[in-house]
């Protein structure tokens, strides 16, 4: 008989078949209370844990989940999007498309996803390897959208939107105006000033060939620069430029 799942494939191996689960990998009862969500099938948040630069260490979870979290991060990712524009459609219904937009973007960033990651303790349930190196806040946010994205198989959509209007909790109220991206509201500051345009480039580049970090330092006119690190390049720009925004408020 067909399988009738359209979701089955994202799990590698035979429908009937449950990739093996390490009790000492994952206390899935502690993450089940931090999230809120029991899972039915364990193998989902041992998939979700498992970044991709732990597989050559483990070749155990690289049998079982040859991408590591990537599958379940790319489906997170949309699950996260879809439920959050509903709830702001539904919580803000005066106001206009550019609004939701901003506030969408900053309650889906990276930044968002690795603070609340590091708010109910995701560090803690990491599948790592002894000497693997502290996890980035964007790995922490991954490991996020890749659990959003294994309740929604896990459960389906009611139960990862209901799982992320109660994570995101109060960033969702009105009192929390729409921001702007740190490099728009730099790049409006100098503009303010009469200042040239804020200037990113990268100077270094550390980490590991699954895991890298790029530095990129932010210079407006003739302010102390500022410097940033980031999984991406857009992510060390971003931080950057947030720090710049912070010396500034203090100066």
């Amino acid at each position: 008989m067909a399988n009738s799942n359209p979701l089955q494939p994202l799990l590698p191996g035979h429908p009937l078949k449950a990739a093996p689960v390490n009790p000492g990998d994952v206390d899935l009862a502690s993450l089940s209370e931090r999230l809120g969500h029991s899972f039915e099938r364990a193998e989902l948040a041992v998939e979700a844990l498992t970044h991709r630069g732990t597989l050559d260490k483990r070749p155990d979870l690289k049998a079982a989940f040859p991408h590591g979290n990537e599958r379940l991060e790319f489906l997170g990712d949309r699950v996260l999007s879809l439920a959050m524009a509903d709830l702001l459609l539904r919580r803000f219904p005066n106001e206009r498309e550019g609004q939701l937009a901003r506030r969408h973007a900053a309650l889906v960033s990276a930044r968002t996803l690795g603070e609340i990651a590091e708010a109910i303790g995701l560090r803690d349930h990491r599948i790592a390897y002894r000497g693997a190196p502290k996890a980035t806040p964007t790995i922490l946010a991954d490991m996020l959208e890749a659990l959003l994205g294994a309740i929604f198989v896990d459960a389906g959509f009611e139960a990862a939107a209901a799982i992320i209007e109660r994570l995101w909790g109060d960033r969702l109220g009105s009192q929390h105006p729409a921001p702007r991206p740190p490099k728009t509201q730099l790049q409006e500051w100098a503009q303010g000033k009469g200042l040239a345009l804020p200037s990113y480039k990268q100077i270094g580049r550390e980490g590991t060939e699954h895991e890298p970090v790029f530095l990129v330092e932010v210079t407006v006119g003739k302010l102390p620069p500022a410097q940033g690190r980031g999984l991406t390049k857009r992510e060390a720009e971003s931080a950057a430029a947030t720090l710049m925004l912070e010396q500034l408020s203090k100066s």
